[in-house]
C-alpha cells in the first residue's frame, strides 16, 4: 500500500518519455569504497541531494524506516576532507504529503510548523545543523514544490546559517556553484502545470496564494492512503467534451481528464461535496470540498467551469513568466506532461542544452522520484550531462533503487577542465555507483 506513495509527492509522475540518449554505466553492482573521496586532499566536491520529504508527524511520513541511513549518509559528507559543497535541491520540508482532513499547522503557523517538523527528524536536523555550524562544507538549500510556500525566515529558523538559492518569486530556486556557471541545480517543478507556483488562481479567495492545484491533490491522495484506498464514497460526474469547444474549454477538458483519474486511481472514502480539505495556509482558511477542484458542467456537453483554479487553463503562460521559465511550454503539453516523469527530463534538454541563452553543460533536477542519467549534446554540439537526484522516501515503486544522491567533481588542470558527474544510490547504507560520465569545459 505504501509503495503508491511514491506517485504522490512528485505528483502523477508514473511513466518515462523515450529520450534518445547515451549514458556510461558502471553497472548497478559495483561499490565504490568511498562516493564522498577524490582520492586527494582537494575539497572539490559538490553533492546533490533531493526529496527527502520530511514530515511533522512520522504517522502518515513518506520518509521514516530511511531516517537512520540519512543521518548516517549526512554523517559520512560531514567527515569526508573532499566534500566542498552539499545542496539540498528542493522538497526538504513536506507540506503537502498530509490527509486532507488533518490540520497542517493544528490552528498554529508554519513557523511552529517547522520547528515541530525539526523535532519530528531531530537526528537529520542535528546533523545538517553540525555541517553547517562547522563551516568546512557550504550547504544550500533550493525550493521544491512540497516546501514552495515555506519561507527564507522559516528555513533559517531550523537550519541557521544554511545558504539559500532563491529566486525574488516564493517558491522558487536555481544554483550554480561559484566559478560554475555550466552547472545547473533545480528542483523542477516550475515547468510542471499541477505543480508551479501559481499566484494568478484563487486570488479572490485566498488572496497572496501561489499554491498549484497539486497541493491539493496530494492532500486527497494523502488521504486515500490513510484510509486504506477504500472503495469509493462517490463517483466523478461525467464531464462530455464539445469538440466545437473553443481552446479554452478544449484546455478545461484536459484538465478534467486528470482529475477524474485521480479521484478513480486514490479513491476516498467520503463524498465528493464534503467539506474534508482543511487547508489555512498559505492564503486559503477553512475547508474545501473535493467538488471545490473538480471541473463539472451542469447540462451534458455544456459549458465546463470548475470552483477552485477557475481559469487555470488561460494564465498557463502567465505562470510561465512569473516562474522564468525561459522555453515557453504550450498548456496542452503541459497538462498532458504532469503526468509524465520523462516529460521533466524532457524539459532539461529544453530549457537548458537546446535553449541558445543557455550555457548549462550539467543539469541536476529532483522532483520525479525517479533517479535518471543521460548524456546528450547541446545547442551547439557539446557533450551535456542531465542526471535527476531521485528521492530518499521509504517506498519507491518507480525505481528500484533507493536514497539517491549525485556527485560532482570539478578537475581542473593547466591543460584542461573536466567535471565528473556520478549517480549513487544509498541503498543498505553502501553508496553504489548507478552512471557515471563527464565533461571537458
Amino acid at each position: 500500500m505504501k509503495a503508491v506513495m511514491r506517485l504522490l509527492s512528485a505528483m502523477c509522475v508514473m511513466l518515462f518519455l523515450g529520450v534518445l540518449t547515451s549514458c556510461d554505466r558502471t553497472g548497478s553492482t559495483a561499490n565504490e569504497t568511498d562516493p564522498f573521496s577524490n582520492e586527494g586532499n582537494e575539497r572539490n566536491m559538490i553533492v546533490i541531494i533531493s526529496d527527502m520529504h520530511l514530515g511533522a508527524d512520522l504517522a502518515y511520513a513518506e520518509c521514516k524506516d530511511n531516517l537512520p541511513s540519512l543521518e548516517k549518509w549526512l554523517q559520512r559528507i560531514k567527515t569526508s576532507p573532499n566534500v566542498k559543497e552539499l545542496v539540498i535541491a528542493g522538497d526538504l520540508i513536506d507540506e503537502w504529503f498530509v490527509p486532507a482532513t488533518i490540520n497542517t499547522y493544528q490552528g498554529k503557523d508554519q513557523s511552529d510548523f517547522v520547528q515541530r517538523l525539526a523535532a519530528t527528524n531531530k537526528g537529520v536536523f542535528d546533523a545538517l545543523n553540525s555541517i553547517i555550524e562547522e563551516k568546512k562544507i557550504l550547504v544550500t538549500y533550493v525550493p521544491g514544490n512540497h516546501d514552495l510556500a515555506i519561507t527564507a525566515a522559516s528555513i533559517n529558523q531550523v537550519l541557521p546559517g544554511i545558504s539559500q538559492a532563491r529566486e525574488p518569486e516564493l517558491g522558487l530556486g536555481t544554483y550554480s556553484p561559484v566559478g560554475f556557471p555550466e552547472i545547473v541545480i533545480e528542483h523542477g517543478h516550475r515547468y510542471n502545470f499541477f505543480c508551479a507556483p501559481d499566484p494568478f488562481s484563487n486570488q479572490d479567495i485566498a488572496p497572496g496564494t501561489i499554491l498549484p492545484p497539486g497541493y491539493f491533490f496530494t492532500r486527497i491522495a494523502a488521504l486515500s492512503v490513510s484510509q486504506g484506498f477504500p472503495k469509493s464514497g462517490d463517483r466523478v460526474p461525467v464531464v462530455i467534451q464539445d469538440t466545437s469547444a473553443n481552446e479554452s474549454q478544449n484546455l478545461l477538458f484536459a484538465y478534467w481528464k486528470l482529475w477524474d483519474w485521480t479521484l478513480n486511481t486514490f479513491k476516498i472514502e467520503n463524498k465528493f461535496d464534503e467539506k474534508i480539505i482543511v487547508t489555512n495556509q498559505n492564503g486559503f482558511t477553512g475547508s474545501f470540498s473535493v467538488n471545490d477542484v473538480l471541473p463539472y458542467q451542469t447540462t451534458p456537453g455544456g459549458t465546463i467551469d470548475v470552483k477552485l483554479y477557475n481559469g487555470i487553463q488561460d494564465s498557463w503562460l502567465q505562470r510561465q513568466a512569473h516562474n522564468h521559465v525561459e522555453v515557453n511550454i504550450p498548456t496542452e503539453q503541459a497538462i498532458a506532461g504532469s503526468a509524465l516523469s520523462g516529460e521533466l527530463d524532457n524539459q532539461a534538454r529544453i530549457q537548458y542544452f537546446l535553449n541558445p541563452k543557455s550555457e548549462a553543460r550539467i543539469v541536476v533536477f529532483g522532483h520525479t522520484h525517479v533517479p535518471k542519467f543521460e548524456i546528450s549534446n547541446n545547442h551547439l554540439g557539446q557533450k551535456s550531462i542531465y542526471v535527476n537526484s531521485g528521492t530518499w522516501i521509504d517506498h519507491n515503486t518507480l525505481d528500484s533503487t533507493a536514497m539517491n544522491f549525485v556527485v560532482i567533481t570539478p578537475q581542473i588542470s593547466q591543460s584542461s577542465s573536466q567535471i565528473q558527474v556520478k549517480l549513487y544510490s544509498f541503498k543498505n547504507e553502501i553508496g553504489t555507483q548507478m552512471a557515471s560520465g563527464s565533461v571537458e569545459l
